[in-house]
């Protein structure tokens, strides 16, 4: 146990552990969870997650169907501390997140310096990157009352890591399942397109398409078919404002000022919406992202527009732009900073030590000489942490690999 993952570990205790703890004792949750559990029940056992006729705010279902996966646990075994939908949904942000950044990791390349073989220890940083993420208050409040959004968020990360990990497949499957929770996924696909296109090319950007059409066709569908009206004014008609209750959604952003205030400005709140969804669009086919920290940022930028463009809209969606700029750059200063880049530094200074009573071999080391045990060690020691030089006959090595095969643009680093 390190003393700054200790700090971590005590803020998110006193910001989200005990606090959930507290609201699921005294069953205090925000509506959502009530909606979500609903879900789950109607779902198992009428085959559709929505009430045909909802009259209340209470009655709705806004959400895809998917969702009502977090609420089988009550379903099944009743209410009770334990079936809570947000411990389900909880778990799910944290397994999502903690898969995302393993994925990256586990890539073999260092994210610091994007060096091939710089150090990337998942078991070191994944831990600090999890616990940065609870502890912030905009993630740890959700977490505590509601937690609706947060596997979204997950699966888009992990959606964003599959496609620089040249996995296209998979990228289309995880991105799907966010889009067949929420609407707000939706915005995530074109950009993990984008990203698999101009890192792997266009045939794993169609194969990843194709899997999260198939994915969202599957998971909705067959829900439109059976039941098409209740469908429809819970999915779209209210949160468009056209059900029989009003939707809750009602953070004085500017699209909400400007629908409240304005004449006709719900009007030229949804016309400022799509110029921002054009613009984005725009820039993904002027200049497409390359690594997932570029790609993280330009899906931030066009939700937080999103966010604050919509007529109806709250606060707590600004959980999504805050966990997508966050990520990648924790991911950095977790690798940077963890306990093995700090071996690596003690390692490297006893390396340099030797060099200086032994002397320096690799510069006496000519082509096709094998070097010894010590430079062996030294050109190991090096080339795990990603820093430093090698001998002779490995710099000879790397440099024919670096001719056959010169990366391109923005690939020396999936972040």
């Amino acid at each position: 146990m390190f003393p700054h993952e200790l700090s971590l570990i005590l803020a998110v205790m006193g910001s989200m552990v005990v606090p959930l703890l507290l609201l699921v004792w005294d069953s205090s949750a925000q509506l959502e969870v009530a909606v979500v559990e609903r879900s789950g029940d109607l779902l198992l056992h009428s085959g559709s997650p929505y009430i045909p006729a909802p009259t209340t705010v209470g009655d709705y279902n806004p959400y895809l169907p998917g969702m009502a996966v977090f609420g089988l646990p009550h379903a099944l075994f009743g209410g009770g501390p334990l079936t809570d939908a947000r411990w389900w949904m909880a778990g799910a942000f944290f397994v999502t997140m903690a898969a995302a950044t393993r994925t990256l990791f586990r890539r073999g390349r260092g994210v610091a310096g994007g060096r091939p073989g710089a150090p990337t220890a998942p078991r070191f940083a994944t831990a600090p990157v999890l616990l940065w993420l609870a502890a912030c208050p905009l993630v740890a409040l959700p977490l505590a009352v509601g937690g609706i959004d947060l596997p979204v968020i997950g699966l888009m990360c992990w959606g964003l890591a599959a496609a620089a990990n040249g996995t296209p497949g998979r990228a289309g499957l995880l991105i799907g399942a966010a889009a067949a929770l929420k609407w707000t996924a939706w915005p995530a696909a074109p950009v993990v397109l984008a990203l698999v296109a101009a890192r792997h090319g266009r045939r794993s950007a169609l194969a990843a398409a194709a899997a999260t059409a198939l994915t969202v066709l599957t998971a909705v569908v067959p829900f439109l078919l059976t039941a098409p009206r209740a469908f429809v004014e819970n999915v779209l008609a209210f949160p468009l404002g056209l059900g029989s209750a009003t939707s809750p959604a009602a953070s004085p952003l500017p699209g909400w000022l400007l629908a409240t205030y304005v004449p006709r400005g719900a009007i030229i709140a949804m016309v400022l919406l799509a110029v921002a969804a054009i613009g984005v669009a725009g820039s993904l086919a002027i200049r497409p992202p390359r690594t997932v920290r570029a790609a993280a940022d330009r899906l931030a930028i066009g939700l937080a527009l999103a966010m604050a463009l919509m007529p109806a809209t709250r606060f707590g969606y600004l959980v999504y732009p805050l966990v997508l700029w966050a990520w990648p750059r924790l991911m950095q200063v977790a690798t940077a900073t963890g306990p093995r880049s700090a071996i690596c530094r003690r390692s490297l200074d006893h390396a340099s030590l030797s060099e200086v009573v032994l002397g320096d071999l690799s510069e006496e080391i000519g082509p096709g000489v094998v070097p010894g045990p010590d430079q062996r060690q030294a050109d190991g020691l090096r080339q795990g942490c990603g820093t430093g030089h090698v001998s002779v006959p490995q710099r000879v090595t790397e440099q024919a690999d670096r001719k056959r095969r010169a990366p391109e643009v923005g690939e020396e680093t999936m972040l």
